[in-house]
């Protein structure tokens, strides 16, 4: 089993549009996600959100880690999760405004 340490994405998504950030994970393969960052690029507040779709679903509620969530000007939040995807699981970002940043990091097993 090989485990790959890295940079998983980063992303700096169109305003108010769902974009996928990471994944599918591909087969015979597991991702633990340690920490995802948003950072507001911008002068004023923005909100966004972070889902995790199972296995290449649609989007729904079920899937939210953050919905709409304030990020004030110029700072950046970071999530400590340890979060584990599998086969076809997938990272999606959106973004108010066009002025976050999205990054992932954590390690791929295969």
């Amino acid at each position: 089993m090989a485990v790959a340490y890295k940079i998983l994405c980063q992303s700096a998504p169109s305003a108010t549009t769902a974009t996928l950030a990471y994944g599918p994970v591909g087969a015979n393969t597991s991702t633990v996600v340690s920490t995802l960052a948003v950072c507001n690029r911008g002068a004023t507040a923005a909100t966004y959100r972070i889902s995790i779709r199972e296995n290449g679903a649609a989007d729904n509620a079920k899937q939210y880690l953050a919905y709409d969530a304030s990020i004030p000007a110029n700072t950046t939040t970071t999530w400590t999760i340890g979060a584990t995807l599998t086969t076809g699981d997938a990272i999606w970002v959106y973004a108010s405004n066009a002025n976050l940043s999205f990054q992932a990091f954590g390690s791929e097993i295969s």
